[in-house]
C-alpha cells in the first residue's frame, strides 16, 4: 500500500424523558420488511457524473467509483475527512483512465486489464494525515478496492486555477503515481517478482524510519524514493510507479542525479546507480516474462498520455 475493500447494522433505542417519567421501548409488529426504506443501500437520482462512470468505466472495464459520501468506506472513523467536490470527479477519473487504463489496455489487451484491474474506486476530498507525519495517498484492499485521497486538490490543464508548474507535478506524483503503485501491488501479489530483487539493497532498508529520509538521501543508497526503502514490496512497486510516471528520460535523470561520494551507509555513487539499474532490469524482465508486456513500450504510452494532460 502507498501509505501507500462491511456492512453495519445500527440499533437505536430511544428513551423519551417527560417530566420525571422515562418511557420504555415498545415492541411492535415488524410488518412487511420489503417496505422498510433504506435497505437497498444508497439511493440518489443519477446525474451526468453517474452516466459518465457507467459509460466510461463500468460498461467497458467493469470498474465503478463511489463519490457520494460514506465515512464508513474509509475504515478509520477517527480521521477527519471531507467529501469530494463533485466537479472534480470526472476530470480525476478521466485522467486516471487516460494515463493508466488506456496505456495498459493498448499494450497488454483488454482481457488482461479487466482481469487484474481494481474494480471499485472510493474518493475522499481531503488528505489522510498520519500521526508520524506521513500522508496516505491511497490504499488498496484485496486488489479490488482503491481509495484515493486529496481529490479536491486535483487540477489539470483546462481547470480553473491550474498552475502548470505546481499542479502537473502534484497530479503526477500524487494520483498517477499512486494508481500505478497500487496496480504494481496487484501484479506482484498475483505472481511474485524474482526473489533476487530482494538481494540488491537488502542491507539498507529503513523500515519505518523511511519517514526521516528524503528522496535524495534514499537515492544515494540505491532506492528510487524514500518510501521505497521501507520494505521489499514497496521498493518494487515504487520503482514501477516512478519508471512509468517519470518516463525513460525522467528515470535516467534521477539515476544521473546521484551525487559523487559515499552515502552515510557506505554506498558509492556507482553502487547506488548499479542498484537502480539492476532493479530496472528485473522489472522489465518480470513484465515481459510474467505478463508478456513490453515495459518500455508501456512506459512510453503512459508518458505520452501524461504529456497531453499537462
Amino acid at each position: 500500500m502507498k501509505t501507500i475493500f462491511r456492512s453495519f447494522t445500527h440499533c437505536i433505542v430511544a428513551a423519551l424523558l417527560a417530566s420525571t417519567t422515562m418511557t420504555s421501548c415498545k415492541e411492535e409488529s415488524l410488518g412487511n420488511v420489503e417496505d422498510i426504506p433504506g435497505l437497498g443501500g444508497d439511493v440518489w437520482a443519477e446525474g451526468p457524473i453517474d452516466k459518465w462512470i457507467q459509460d466510461s468505466l463500468v460498461v467497458p472495464y467493469n470498474i465503478s467509483a463511489k463519490y457520494k459520501w460514506d465515512q464508513f468506506e474509509f475504515g478509520n472513523l477517527t480521521k477527519t475527512l471531507v467529501p469530494p467536490d463533485e466537479a472534480q470527479v470526472v476530470p480525476l477519473l478521466s485522467t486516471i483512465k487516460k494515463a493508466w487504463t488506456t496505456p495498459y489496455v493498448e499494450e497488454a489487451g483488454k482481457v488482461f486489464y479487466n482481469k487484474y484491474s481494481p474494480k471499485f474506486f472510493i474518493l475522499s476530498g481531503s488528505n489522510e494525515y498520519n500521526t508520524e507525519g506521513s500522508i496516505t495517498l491511497g490504499t488498496a484492499e484485496g486488489g479490488r478496492k482503491v481509495i484515493l485521497y486529496g481529490v479536491n486538490l486535483f487540477k489539470i490543464k483546462g481547470m480553473a486555477g491550474y498552475d502548470p508548474g505546481r499542479d502537473s507535478s502534484f497530479v503526477k506524483d500524487w494520483f498517477l503515481h499512486t494508481i500505478h503503485h497500487e496496480f504494481g501491488h496487484i501484479l506482484h501479489q498475483t505472481v511474485f517478482y524474482p526473489v533476487e530483487y530482494k538481494n540488491i539493497s537488502k542491507s539498507y532498508y529503513q523500515g519505518g524510519n523511511w519517514i526521516n529520509w528524503s528522496d535524495a538521501d534514499a537515492r544515494r543508497d540505491g532506492f528510487i524514493t524514500a518510501y521505497s526503502s521501507s520494505a521489499f514490496d514497496e521498493d518494487f512497486v515504487e520503482m514501477i510507479a516512478m519508471m512509468l510516471t517519470e518516463g525513460k528520460a525522467g528515470f535516467e535523470k534521477i539515476v544521473n542525479s546521484i551525487p559523487e561520494g559515499t552515502s552515510p551507509s557506505g554506498v558509492t555513487k556507482a553502487q547506488a546507480q548499479a542498484a537502480l539499474r539492476q532493479k530496472e532490469a528485473i522489472i522489465v524482465a518480470y513484465y515481459k516474462n510474467t505478463w508478456k508486456i513490453d515495459f518500455y513500450s508501456l512506459q512510453k504510452r503512459v508518458r505520452t498520455s501524461m504529456n497531453k494532460l499537462f
